[in-house]
């Protein structure tokens, strides 16, 4: 039996690598599916923001109240969108014990009383019944809620 020469002794080589339009259409699929999962990514960020800023205002109160108790003076906190300031008491002066970025320095907008929270010795808010923060960003928003009696719950 001989060799047909008809028929290539070499078999040709598959060609390595891709089409453009088989790039093109894999992109795309990539931009459809990026599409469907920004929008899903960017509520989860707004909601974790969101939360964090929450929790920077209950540590804030948690602390001031610790503070007006463990130094037997008034302490103040003033909750303000770009900041939260604690300060104590002494005679007529406020002395700056500590301070941190707001909320607005994650990009949450913040609205409530922009009095400053004022804690007694013993860790009661003076001249408060009850003081609502409104936190938002995108479709996420909480409410802190602190009572006089120190209590802070966030809904």
């Amino acid at each position: 039996m001989g060799i047909d020469p008809q028929f290539p002794t070499k078999i040709p080589r598959m060609r390595k690598g891709f089409v453009l339009i088989e790039l093109l259409i894999a992109i795309a699929a990539i931009g459809i599916l990026l599409l469907a999962v920004l929008p899903v990514l960017n509520a989860a960020r707004d909601r974790l923001a969101v939360e964090e800023a929450a929790r920077q205002i209950a540590s804030a109160h948690n602390r001031a109240r610790m503070m007006a108790v463990t130094e037997s003076r008034p302490a103040l906190l003033l909750i303000r969108p770009d900041s939260l300031i604690l300060s104590v008491i002494d005679g007529v002066d406020t002395l700056p014990r500590w301070s941190a970025a707001g909320a607005g320095g994650i990009g949450v907008t913040l609205s409530g009383p922009v009095r400053p929270l004022v804690f007694s010795p013993l860790g009661i808010t003076l001249g408060l019944s009850n003081a609502t923060f409104l936190l938002g960003r995108g479709v996420a928003s909480r409410q802190v809620i602190i009572s006089r009696y120190g209590r802070v719950r966030v809904q």
